[in-house]
């Protein structure tokens, strides 16, 4: 698998590899498991991710809407292939509201931040050997970069990203897919249709 080149792999991260994702999958509790899956399906990001709820979900239309709380990007990402076997698989609630991962969601509204659930997620990386013991997630100012840990959550976009180009799916289709941060770019990918989006979002393998 080919790393992503951008300015976060660039500092440091990179893309996890399938063998590399199984085992983590092993190592994680079912909410874990969760929160892994969504992240590489939908691009998303630890935060977006943890404080998903029941309402983001339309199974009639088939869609997982949310909206990012980085940029505030809207993200429509088709229920289908993996991502939707795994959301039919979850423990439903009559509650719209209910969160899909009560635990995280509960430590992002107690911190106010993603900090917490993201030391987590380095623990469970070295729990299942991703990370040497004792290296915890590292943002050092160094002159006018930052170092980044090479594998934490932000590494499941990366792998997404990575592997839908190289499934040959077009640029426009898979920045749109995850979400571009920039205003500016997401303009030009508004033309991209649904089936587009629905044929990359089949291109992800199940885990």
């Amino acid at each position: 698998m080919r790393e992503i080149r951008d300015s976060s792999s660039a500092a440091g991260r990179r893309p996890f590899t399938i063998g590399e994702l199984q085992t983590l999958l092993v190592a994680a509790d079912f909410e874990w498991q969760s929160m892994i899956k969504i992240g590489l399906y939908s691009g998303g990001r630890l935060g977006d991710v943890a404080l998903l709820r029941w309402v983001n979900i339309d199974l009639v239309r088939g869609e997982l809407r949310f909206e990012t709380r980085k940029t505030g990007k809207r993200i429509f990402v088709p229920l289908v292939g993996a991502l939707r076997s795994h959301i039919e698989s979850l423990p439903s609630s009559d509650e719209p509201r209910a969160f899909l991962h009560p635990r995280a969601a509960a430590s992002v509204e107690r911190c106010g931040s993603s900090t917490g659930i993201s030391q987590q997620f380095g623990e469970l990386l070295e729990l299942a050997g991703l990370r040497p013991l004792k290296e915890k997630p590292r943002q050092v100012a160094t002159g006018s970069r930052r170092s980044f840990a090479p594998l934490c959550f932000h590494s499941l976009r990366h792998t997404a990203v990575s592997l839908l180009k190289d499934a040959g799916i077009p640029q426009a289709t898979v920045e749109e897919l995850v979400g571009h941060a920039s205003a500016q770019m997401s303009a030009l990918y508004t033309h991209v249709g649904r089936e587009a989006l629905e044929r990359a979002a089949q291109a992800l393998p199940a885990l």
